[in-house]
Order: structure tokens, then sequence, then C-alpha cells
């Protein structure tokens, strides 16, 4: 562009300058068009090494995901920092549900996740207590697709995940959350947990430490065989004794093994939700991420926990991109 200043004359004014563009090519452009384009490149400026972001993706009127954060913790109960403190003891790692719901919503609204345009699925326990959880990233992002069985196995498998996934919105994300559960007392008991409306201090997770009992007749020698494990009316059940049963030596040998059993459940429900999803990450839309952990259920009047174990990012053609796990410690 080659730009001169001339004198414009008038008979009712004086003469001002003005800015008169000759234009030096075949292209024209507007002073409109520039700041269009200025605006334009600004929207693909980089984000710092190592934290991807994007602009949020809310739809206009819509409440966003970190609000709907506020909203449903806000009739929970406040952090106690004795109990807190009892947890992380136990569970080092282990953050609360309410700072759990909003590390993980900031990290992805960043990405361009909101309500509107995301798929929330689980592999959660079928036990009331793994609800928790669940409806607290309900209220966040809408309806769950639950992938799920007894102790956190995702049952659904490879059908469930394709079925899921064409459910997701066009455009849009799916986060999914999985892992086992294991409970803790005001007392510290793990394996143990306070229920509403029941004065018995319950077992949690029942599947997980049926599991454990069995897979311990087994190492000790006192397991009676049974020729009906996998029959159809407990098959869950049975699924669960058998993958769990190459942690025998590693459960036999923990100083607590009530607090190493989820992490053995864990580990062997990993391989099974990895396996999952590099069969399925075709079928991914906009992006997937993928949050894995122990949950930790405790009683009424506290807030659950939970200890995260995998938060990763894939993106539209199925590349893991980033793992945010950091971002959550």
């Amino acid at each position: 562009l080659g730009v001169r200043w001339m004198p414009k004359r008038s008979s009712l004014t004086p003469p001002d300058n003005i800015l008169q563009v000759d234009i030096i090519s075949t292209m024209k452009l507007s002073l409109a068009s520039i700041a269009l384009l200025a605006a334009s490149a600004s929207a693909f400026t980089t984000s710092p090494a190592g934290h991807v972001s994007t602009r949020l993706a809310v739809a206009p009127g819509e409440t966003k995901a970190s609000e709907k954060v506020v909203q449903a913790f806000a009739d929970k109960p406040e952090e106690d920092p004795e109990f807190d403190a009892l947890v992380k003891s136990n569970f080092p790692g282990a953050i609360n549900n309410r700072d759990l719901a909003t590390r993980v919503v900031e990290l992805l609204e960043e990405k361009g996740f909101s309500p509107s345009n995301t798929l929330l699925a689980t592999s959660l326990c079928a036990d009331e207590l793994a609800r928790v959880l669940e409806d607290e990233f309900v209220s966040i992002y809408g309806n769950n697709f639950n992938l799920g069985g007894l102790s956190g196995f995702p049952f659904a498998g490879n059908t469930g995940w394709g079925a899921m996934s064409a459910h997701v919105p066009d455009n849009g994300f799916c986060l999914t959350i999985h892992g086992p559960h294991v409970g803790i007392t005001k007392e510290g008991q793990i394996g143990k947990v306070e229920r509403s409306g029941i004065a018995l201090v319950d077992t949690c997770c029942g599947s997980a430490v049926a599991a454990s009992n069995y897979l311990s007749g087994i190492t000790d020698g006192t397991a009676s065989i049974n020729p009906r494990l996998q029959q159809f009316t407990d098959f869950q059940q049975g699924a669960v004794q058998e993958l769990i049963l190459p942690f025998g030596k590693r459960l036999a040998r923990a100083d607590e093994r009530m607090r190493e059993l989820p992490y053995a459940l864990y580990d062997s429900q990993e391989v099974m939700v990895t396996d999952i999803v590099n069969t399925g990450k075709a079928s991914i839309k906009q992006g997937l991420a993928v949050l894995g952990g122990i949950q930790i259920n405790t009683a009424p009047d506290q807030l659950d926990y939970f200890h995260p174990l995998r938060f990763d990012y894939y993106d539209a053609d199925g590349n893991l991109v980033e793992n945010m796990l950091p971002y959550l410690r």
C-alpha cells in the first residue's frame, strides 16, 4: 500500500487533511477488511507450551460449566480440615469432589467443552454411593451414558462405547470418567462407610471386597472350585473375581489390603478402558477427555474424594495430544 496526504477543498469548510489511499496492487483492501484480518489472526495466537487452550464454546444464553459447578456444590458440606487430612494421609493425591470438578471443568472449558456440546460417559460401580460423583458431573454436563457395572469395570464394552459415541453431539465432545470406589469412615477405617439411613457401618465396595475374599481363598488354598463361576445370574461378579486374579500376590503383600484393593482394581480396569478407547477412538467427534481414578466415598455429611490417576485428552483424529493429570494435582 502506498499512502500520501492530500488536501481536500470544500466551499463550505476550510481545507482539512484527510487520508487518501492509493492501492498499488490488484487486490483492494478496505480498512474494515484489514481490521477483520487482524481480528482473525488473533484467534490463532498460540498458548503457552504444555497447556493447549481454545476459545470457550458457549451457546448464547447458556450457563457456563464453571458456573454450574458452583450450583452443583451449593448445598454440599464444606471441607472438614481434620477429615481432609485423614483422607489424604491414607490416599495421597486425593482431592475432594468440589476441587476435582472445578479443575476438570476449567481445563475442559479451555478446549471448547460446554454443557450443550458434551456427553458425559461413566464407568463406575453399580453401588448408589458411586452415583454421588456421577450426579455431580451430570448436573454440570447433562445426561450420562453408563458404561460400567460392578466394581466400576466397563462391562458395556466395545458395543457400549460405539453406541455412546454415536450419541455425542455433532462437532461435540465426550468426557469419560471411570474407576473403582472405596469407603472410609470418619474414624479412618478403609473398606467401610457410613450410609444414609443405615445404622450399620457398611462394606464399600461390596463387590470388590467379595472378589478380594475369593482371591484370598485361592492364594491360601481354602477356596473350593466353583464350576458355575460364569453363571448368567451373577456373571459380572464372576468376571470381577477373574479380573483380579493377577493381583493375588500384590494384595497379599500389601500393608493395608483394603487400601491397596481399589488400586489393583483400577490397574485391571485401565487395561480394559484403554483397549476400548483405542478400538473406538475413530468414532471420536471433536475431542475426548478420559478421567480415571479412585472414588473415595465418605459419610453423608462429608465431601466425597477422588484420587485422579489419569486425565488424557484425545483430538478429533483419536490422537492422544495432552496429559492433563498434572493440572489436577
